[in-house]
């Protein structure tokens, strides 16, 4: 148990001592955001702030696991899911800078890059045996899918990383909500550990918490106002994670839970370009849904604060139903 508190406490502190530097050298390199101009007013002013900060969250947190890990599959998977997304967002981050442009990686280049990174998933929860199978608590319903788990895998991976980089718009949002979501994870991983003695679960919850520590140490730059952005790099491996330990924890269904905020980012866009197309009318004053609270004059910070209790209220919620239910979970 050592281990997990270690793994978090490093990269935190990596990340926090490196984090001027870092922030320097972006600075150097002109490596600043580009604002997309039909966003918020208000965002303008955001134009130039260093972005790409994720590298810091990657780069931390994969170099507290390597040194605390037991380099078990499941841990492993994991980190390569994290960095896996994570270098796709980095091809975006890289695009939109170089050619000095709000947009990136073609939503087509991306998909296809995330089936390969699902192929590599696959590979490994295969190697341990994961039943093709997606559980669901309360009614104890086992969703028998046979092959079609692996598309189950590729929507759970594409869904996740997506989910994260569209919360990635607020100072500190992405960051906030996908420390607590971890957490979740990364908990689930130490009552499974405590309970059945299994070191996947100990490796895994190693690496919730190295990239929990990192995250936080990013956070302290990030908070608003923010002295540099996560960028497609951070929030894509973000959600690479979560989508990943989830798959490997067995509890993929819960993630419309831990993960419920970015569901619903998600589904805020789904909605008003589904409504704006066939009806011809806006449901929202601006999507994903944070920049429709901008829009009626919340604060940054405000929006900030209860998206990171919404998201507090639903880990919790799903993180009782896997204790609940942890028998069914792990049988």
């Amino acid at each position: 148990m050592v281990r997990v508190l270690v793994a978090g406490i490093i990269a935190m502190v990596v990340s926090i001592v490196a984090g001027p530097k870092f922030i320097t050298f972006l600075r150097r390199n002109e490596f600043g955001q580009h604002i997309r101009e039909e966003g918020p007013e208000r965002h303008a002013e955001k134009q130039g702030t260093p972005t790409m900060g994720g590298l810091l969250v990657v780069v931390t947190a994969t170099l507290s696991f390597l040194a605390v890990s037991k380099y078990t599959v499941p841990a492993l998977a994991v980190m390569f899911t994290a960095l896996a997304c994570g270098a796709i967002g980095f091809a975006d981050d890289f695009i939109k800078l170089t050619h000095r442009r709000s947009l990136g990686l073609s939503g087509r280049w991306k998909l296809v890059l995330l089936g390969l990174v699902t192929v590599g998933v696959s590979v490994a929860a295969r190697h341990q045996q994961l039943p093709t199978d997606m559980k669901i608590p309360i009614v104890h319903f086992n969703l028998q899918l046979s092959y079609a788990w692996y598309g189950l895998l590729f929507f759970v991976i594409a869904g996740a990383a997506n989910g994260v980089n569209l919360a990635d718009g607020v100072d500190g949002l992405a960051a906030g909500t996908g420390i607590i979501a971890l957490l979740a994870f990364t908990l689930i991983n130490v009552v499974a550990f405590i309970r059945l003695r299994f070191d996947t679960k100990l490796d895994m919850a190693i690496a919730g918490a190295a990239l929990i520590g990192a995250l936080v140490g990013f956070l302290w730059y990030n908070a608003f106002p923010a002295e540099v952005f996560m960028g497609d790099t951070g929030a894509m491996a973000v959600g690479g994670a979560l989508a990943a330990l989830a798959i490997f924890t067995q509890t993929t269904f819960l993630l419309l839970l831990i993960g419920g905020i970015f569901l619903i980012e998600a589904l805020s866009v789904i909605i008003q370009v589904f409504t704006f197309k066939y009806l011809g009318r806006r449901v929202f004053l601006m999507a994903p849904i944070h920049h429709h609270f901008e829009m009626k004059a919340w604060s940054e910070t405000k929006i900030m604060v209860r998206f990171w209790i919404v998201t507090a209220i639903l880990c919790a919620t799903g993180f009782a139903l896997y204790y609940r239910d942890f028998l069914y979970f792990t049988r």
